[in-house]
């Protein structure tokens, strides 16, 4: 693919696990939405989404495999599942560039260990559990995304994971408040420490407008193509950590313990994108508690 692709306005879908558990699926605790993977009749749902998202105006769709990486699979005893799953994943994506060839599929490769904290596990075993996943998504997809990472450590290391298979590739680095990574490094450090030579830009993922709007002007900064993944979460820092509360979360649905906001209605989101547009953003999009409604209003802003 064009490494410039992102110099002009591109349009990311929404949020996939918060869309499928809004449509019915049962999130079946921390399997969050790879429970949509583990059943054929549900694969259907997933089309639906992808399809949804680019019938709104996406220009690219990211793999349904935030809930797939190997250790989230461990902890729910399907980690003998990990290559069917991922691999589902992908052929759904796929199935849906079929149909509409003008799209991009990017290969989601989450934090390999817990969401919104940095993981301090020891470097081969990060480098693994992401080359593992990327090798399988590889054959479908047309660049890797890093959705939510949150250390300059865990970005390195991703990039390095997928060297060999020669793609390039999008940094979703994640703020949950202030303008600090959960790490405390700040984000004009990322490319000092990656190797940027397959780089297509760098965004925000999984942050609320406001945390954007805090950061916008180190990121443009940065001299890549910026943008960024809003959610409508009420918050991502919370007490104990993402995991602890997922557990122990009763409808096994994330919106339970980081709230969802009224207020971000799609018309009140366009307004915030409309200002990150005009302040040079090209990468708009949305992730959790984000609908193919909001992504529509940010396709009328293109």
């Amino acid at each position: 693919m064009d490494i410039n692709f992102f110099k002009k306005i591109r349009i990311l879908d929404g949020g996939m696990g918060q869309e499928l558990l809004a449509r019915g699926l049962d999130p079946a605790g921390t399997l969050w939405s790879a429970k949509a993977l583990l059943e054929k009749k549900n694969h259907s749902l997933i089309e639906g989404v992808h399809e949804d998202f680019v019938k709104a105006g996406a220009d690219v769709i990211v793999t349904n495999t935030f809930a797939t990486r190997r250790l989230r699979l461990k902890q729910n005893n399907l980690e003998d599942k990990f290559e069917i799953l991922n691999k589902q994943a992908g052929e759904i994506a796929k199935k849906i560039k079929d149909k509409y060839p003008k799209i991009l599929i990017a290969g989601g490769l989450p934090p390999q260990n817990t969401t919104y904290s940095s993981d301090e596990r020891d470097e081969n075993d990060i480098h693994n559990n992401f080359k593992d996943q990327a090798k399988i998504l590889n054959p479908y997809i047309d660049f890797f995304y890093f959705d939510v990472l949150s250390s300059i450590r865990e970005i390195s290391i991703a990039v390095n994971s997928v060297k060999e298979f020669n793609k390039p590739f999008l940094i979703g680095a994640h703020i949950s408040e202030g303008t600090s990574l959960p790490s405390g490094e700040k984000l004009s450090d990322i490319t000092n420490n990656i190797d940027c030579k397959n780089l297509l830009g760098l965004i925000l993922a999984c942050v609320s407008p406001e945390n954007f709007k805090k950061n916008i002007s180190e990121i443009k900064s940065i001299g890549y193509p910026f943008g960024f993944k809003l959610n409508a979460f009420e918050k991502t820092k919370i007490t104990g950590g993402f995991t602890r509360n997922f557990k122990k979360s009763k409808s096994g649905n994330p919106n339970e313990f980081l709230g969802v906001r009224e207020d971000l209605t799609p018309e009140k989101m366009a307004t915030f994108v409309k200002k990150f547009k005009d302040s040079g953003a090209t990468i708009l999009g949305g992730c959790c508690e984000t609908r193919p409604s909001h992504i529509r209003k940010m396709f009328e802003l293109k």
